[in-house]
């Protein structure tokens, strides 16, 4: 016989087998488990963030009427996916989310503690979403891609790339502040710019609200021309998440 089975004896004739010397099951004490339970869930939420993808908020007009953000208003919750790019290349009319170079952080302020603790505290939040990253993070649309020419002269429909007029209808219209039309125009969103040809390897973004976006029109004297290299793009918005009644996806068209 088995030395884990006994055989008992209910009525004659009858013989029955059950488990002995098989100590129960214990779950682990309470003051294990939560931990355990709380570390796996910041790891599964670290991974996620680095490299599936993130939620960020939106605070400023810059990009309306596509993403609605304003001071002490509920801005928009996006989520900003990592996974895109990683098989494809971001183009003309993707709405990304991206780290500025030095000429775009001249007004950028760091959040973060002086002190060296909770500094550290604050560095570790970041990682998995519980603070936002020590970095200038923009969102803007991309309008012309390395080796393309950009440019809005007076009498152009539109902002030009290759010569040639870009769909500019999830634009805000009408525009948020007036133009002065001897220096720019409604179809430029502001002043005459360009041309100028975009490096390789780098983007140049627009905010859909033209006439109150610091987009790469007000960095071209910078090292890049006020483009942005791709290695800081954080990711493609794909979706508004919150408010409830925002909740939907951010479309990119084809805009060349």
């Amino acid at each position: 016989m088995e030395p884990s089975l006994r055989a008992q004896t209910e009525m004659p004739g009858l013989v029955s087998l059950s488990p002995v010397n098989e100590s129960e099951k214990k779950s682990a004490p309470w003051y294990i488990e939560i931990p355990v339970v709380i570390v796996v869930t910041l790891l599964v939420i670290f991974l996620l963030q680095t490299f599936v993808g993130r939620v960020y908020m939106i605070p400023s007009q810059s990009m309306e009427p596509t993403l609605h953000g304003c001071e002490g208003c509920t801005g928009d919750r996006i989520f900003v996916d990592k996974v895109s790019y990683r098989f494809s290349d971001p183009e003309p009319g993707d709405v990304v989310v991206f780290k500025g170079t030095d000429s775009w952080n001249s007004g950028f302020v760091s959040q973060r503690s002086t002190n060296d603790v909770v500094r550290s505290l604050q560095n570790l939040g970041s990682y998995v979403g519980l603070v936002a990253p020590d970095e200038n993070d923009l969102v803007k649309r991309i309008v012309a891609t390395g080796g393309q020419t950009v440019s809005c002269q007076a009498g152009d429909t539109a902002v030009m790339v290759d010569g040639s007029p870009i769909d500019q209808s999830y634009t805000l219209q009408p525009s948020a502040y007036p133009v002065d039309t001897t220096t720019g125009s409604e179809a430029c969103g502001g002043a005459y710019f360009g041309p100028l040809e975009v490096p390789e390897g780098n983007y140049f973004m627009m905010g859909d609200n033209r006439t109150n976006s610091a987009d790469s029109r007000a960095h071209m004297g910078d090292e890049y021309q006020g483009t942005i290299p791709e290695e800081n793009i954080r990711g493609k918005v794909q979706a508004i998440i919150f408010p409830f009644n925002r909740i939907g996806l951010v479309e990119d068209p084809d805009i060349q």
